[in-house]
């Protein structure tokens, strides 16, 4: 009797499809809910930069060069033109204030010179002659009056003695009035003659007052006009070493003529040019350093020139405590100039990475070795950190090399 066999629903092979399928299914559901797509790209870890992300004192500076110069320098201009006639100092020699640096002759000056002093000579001399006159009236005056004291002195008690006489009928009346006479006639001459001589005083105590003035302004002139002959020797204004250009005898020098400098040695400022765009930011006392050595100096801004000259100005810096050993004159040293004060900020060391995302994001190391791709914001920036204002924070570690090869990958799978 033939039995009915009953067919099994779940064979291997239906098992084995479904199976598949609910494999598939499932793949395809975290390639869509869970799975990592970014875009990745390898990379070898010994060819880029890592930098961590630190706290640390920011401070912002510009780099600068500036050039060595004397702290004080005395130009030499020739003040009268002339004739080099001898040379005796040379240049890069050492000199103390007076030394006679060059000699000049101009023989036109020295005439003019000579005519001016015998001038100025005669003036004073005529000067001295006047007031010689003026001493010798006075001293006749005086004498005059002495004169009349002394006719006074006889007449006075003579007329008293003959007053009485003349009274007791002793003497003629012709007598006494002879002496009379005589007595009141000096009495009145002595008044007109002292009247005269006091009027005579006052003018001339101011004539010579004003004699006296003029005598004196004539020898300032003369000793002016002799300094002139002064002027065509060249000396040290100061201590300090000579630099002037070649000069022979016989050479013409004009007026106004510049015949080199009288530095002070080991004493120096840093002279500095700075883009204007800086300007608003710069000011008497602020701090640069400077490495000379291996080691750093300390500099501070004592002179900022008003002029701008192609975009450019320039200031004075003048070194803080020590003065580094061996500077020359015109030597270029590199200046790290502070701009404000310094405060402790989160920092992000200086890199390539800058030219290719503009600061607006960097790679970071997320601990399992890859670096992925994060958005943040820098602030300010000085030859060696960018400030972190937002994205970081203080032992992350960045990729600061360039990020020319990754093209837009978002992870980083470093080898």
């Amino acid at each position: 009797m033939d039995r009915k066999i009953k067919k099994k629903k779940w064979t291997v092979k239906r098992i084995a499809t479904y199976g598949g399928i609910a494999l598939f299914a499932g793949f395809v559901l975290y390639q869509l809910i869970w799975a990592d797509r970014r875009s990745r790209l390898r990379i070898d870890r010994d060819k880029v930069t890592i930098s961590e992300v630190r706290r640390g004192i920011f401070q912002e500076f510009i780099p600068q060069t500036g050039i060595v110069e004397p702290s004080r320098t005395v130009v030499l201009d020739a003040v009268e033109g002339g004739t080099i006639k001898r040379v005796v100092a040379e240049s890069g020699q050492m000199l103390q204030k007076g030394d006679v640096i060059l000699e000049l002759s101009n023989l036109d000056r020295e005439l003019a010179v000579l005519s001016q002093e015998a001038s100025f000579n005669e003036s004073i001399t005529r000067i001295r002659d006047t007031r010689l006159n003026i001493t010798r009236n006075d001293l006749e005056q005086q004498n005059q009056l002495a004169l009349i004291d002394n006719q006074l002195a006889i007449y006075g008690p003579q007329y008293e003695r003959q007053k009485e006489l003349y009274a007791k009928k002793l003497i003629s009346k012709q007598e006494f009035e002879q002496t009379e006479a005589n007595y009141f006639y000096n009495l009145e001459r002595r008044k007109i003659t002292y009247e005269a001589y006091k009027l005579d005083s006052i003018s001339r105590i101011r004539q010579i007052r004003e004699l006296n003035a003029a005598e004196e302004r004539m020898k300032e002139s003369l000793e002016g006009v002799g300094k002139i002959l002064d002027n065509l020797i060249i000396r040290a204004p100061i201590d300090g070493q000579l630099s002037r250009p070649q000069l022979e005898v016989g050479q013409v020098v004009a007026p106004g003529q510049s015949l080199g400098q009288v530095d002070v040695v080991g004493s120096y400022k840093v002279r500095v040019p700075i883009d204007e765009i800086y300007l608003p930011r710069i000011s008497q006392g602020l701090h640069a350093t400077v490495p000379i050595a291996g080691k750093e100096y300390e500099l501070e801004i004592t002179y900022i020139y008003p002029t701008i000259q192609a975009g450019r100005f320039e200031v004075d810096m003048l070194f803080i405590g020590e003065t580094p050993p061996g500077l020359r004159r015109g030597q270029s040293l590199r200046l790290r100039i502070e701009l404000g004060q310094s405060s402790e900020e989160l920092l992000l060391p200086v890199g390539g990475f800058y030219k290719d995302t503009g600061g607006n994001w960097v790679y970071v190391l997320d601990g399992s070795g890859q670096a992925v791709r994060r958005n943040i914001k820098l602030g300010r920036k000085n030859t060696e950190h960018y400030e972190v204002l937002e994205g970081l924070e203080p032992g992350e570690l960045v990729i600061t090399s360039s990020y020319e090869n990754f093209g837009n990958n978002e992870v980083l799978i470093l080898n």
